[in-house]
């Protein structure tokens, strides 16, 4: 059951072939088994299996909420969440509990969806999935097989996202299939009067309309995208997927985006900024953790929502002291790497020639999208990472810099533009482990985009994760933590 599509399992719900609490149970013990992969920072069970018999009882009276209702969700621990640990997996957050919802939750839940708990990321989500600044919904659903969509800058609300460089920021989506990401960014897109930067009455395409014909479409291939360091494999697939669309009559053309090449160098400088700025809330000052029985204090600042919380060291003997200690205890090497960074592009002396010229490089190449699209390409089509995934052993003899650098190469640059785009899963690497390809889009056109990239799912036919499968044949903990045991179907 955990294996199929979300509209699969919204129907076995319908039709009593399995009961919300049944599904979630399942759930659980799936988290349990395998909790050496370190996949959750929280398991809110309690909570979710109150969830799951609310929606059990709505089912029993024939009222279910719709599609959502009784499914299984996780939330990146970057969202908040009432009454549940909200961390950003770090120090500085720890014991923080919101007191609101996120906008993005509080619409999942609205909907009957069950919250199973919070999941890990990179401290603050600098390099992390379920929230996309520069590809950390892409990527690593191109890594692990899955779709993972980032929509348009402004379709979804980023109230209740604790920010890691607020004009690139979206709360992504990762499914099993394209057809899911839209159901559920059908429950998601729409104002919200608490975000400013969301536009009015979007379309919301809670399904997809089967595309039969692409005969009409046109393709673009961006040429600065062959970078040197793609793999052949990946060149390979990106060439065979332009391939397929010309043999079903689509327009398939070279684009160029000339920009591309400053776009890594712009989006680190913006980012850093970013990041200094909103992270200089976290002082120990105006937001402290003291005894669990008191109150947290309170500020007329305006930069963390009233009632937030952060760590605070015991040193006294200075202000500055305290703040450097409290710093140096809640963050770590990366945080506070990208923090003296930023801080540097933004000194007096360094303003104009960093961050400015990054702002204005960063709209040349928002032009670079707007011109392409103009021309009359409907879709850019690109690879999502240099090369597949890799395995765990040797994953992890990379440092978090050269990792982030090299798999934001293809898709920090649709964040700088606010465009929408999805990455999905095309085929095995010659180690069995997953290729995806990235579909960009026009902005404010995410169903469109959508649409296509359902066609090409349904023609290249990825194989299904059996992790479930290895769960249900018995296998010890010990047999399944050689990673090498994670079968894919064909």
């Amino acid at each position: 059951m955990l294996g199929r599509t979300l509209r699969e399992v919204s129907a076995a719900l319908k039709q009593g072939q399995i009961t919300p609490t049944e599904l979630c149970q399942k759930c659980l013990s799936l988290i349990k088994k395998t909790k050496f992969l370190n996949a959750y920072i929280t398991v809110s069970e309690e909570v979710a299996l109150k969830q799951a018999e609310e929606s059990e009882k709505r089912y029993k009276k024939g009222r279910s909420l719709g599609d959502l209702d009784g499914i299984p969700i996780a939330v990146k621990d970057n969202f908040s969440t009432s009454g549940i640990e909200t961390t950003c997996a770090s120090n500085m957050l720890k014991g923080y509990v919101p007191p609101y919802n996120a906008t993005v939750v509080q619409k999942l839940l609205d909907q009957g969806a069950v919250l199973m708990g919070k999941t890990n990321l990179d401290e603050f989500a600098m390099g992390a999935l379920g929230s996309d600044t520069g590809g950390s919904t892409r990527n690593p659903a191109a890594h692990c097989g899955v779709v993972g969509f980032k929509p348009s800058y402004g379709l979804v609300s980023r109230h209740g996202l604790i920010p890691l460089v607020n004009s690139m920021d979206v709360p992504g989506i990762l499914t099993r299939c394209v057809d899911d990401a839209a159901i559920v960014l059908g429950m998601l897109a729409g104002h919200d009067p608490k975000d400013s930067t969301t536009i009015q009455d979007p379309v919301k395409p809670f399904t997809l309309p089967t595309l039969t014909d692409v005969s009409k479409l046109c393709i673009g291939i961006p040429k600065e995208y062959l970078a040197p360091e793609l793999s052949g494999e990946v060149r390979s697939f990106w060439s065979k997927a332009a391939n397929l669309f010309e043999s079903e009559g689509a327009k398939v053309i070279e684009v160029s985006l000339p920009h591309t090449s400053y776009s890594i160098v712009c989006y680190h400088v913006l980012c850093t900024s970013e990041v200094a700025s909103n992270m200089a809330r976290f002082d120990g000052l105006e937001y402290v953790l003291g005894d669990k029985e008191e109150e947290p204090l309170r500020t007329v600042s305006q930069n963390v929502n009233i009632g937030q919380k952060c760590h605070r060291c015991d040193i006294n003997v200075s202000t500055e002291a305290m703040y450097a200690a409290t710093r140096r205890e809640g963050f770590n090497d990366v945080v506070r790497g990208r923090i003296l960074a930023g801080n540097f592009f933004l000194l007096k002396e360094n303003y104009e020639n960093y961050f400015i010229k990054a702002q204005k490089v960063r709209r040349l190449i928002a032009n670079d999208f707007v011109k392409v699209f103009n021309s009359g390409v409907d879709v850019l089509l690109t690879p999502t990472t240099l090369r597949g995934a890799a395995p765990y052993l040797e994953f992890i003899k990379e440092d978090n810099r050269t990792r982030s650098a090299e798999d934001d190469i293809f898709t920090q640059a649709v964040n700088m533009a606010g465009l929408p785009a999805v990455s999905v899963p095309v085929a095995l690497s010659n180690l069995g482990l997953p290729i995806g390809l990235q579909f960009i889009g026009r902005a404010f056109c995410d169903q469109q985009l959508l649409k296509i990239a359902k066609w090409f799912e349904k023609q290249v036919q990825f194989p299904v994760i059996q992790l479930q499968e290895l769960m249900d044949d018995g296998s010890s903990i010990s047999e399944i933590e050689k990673l090498a045991s994670v079968s894919l179907k064909h």
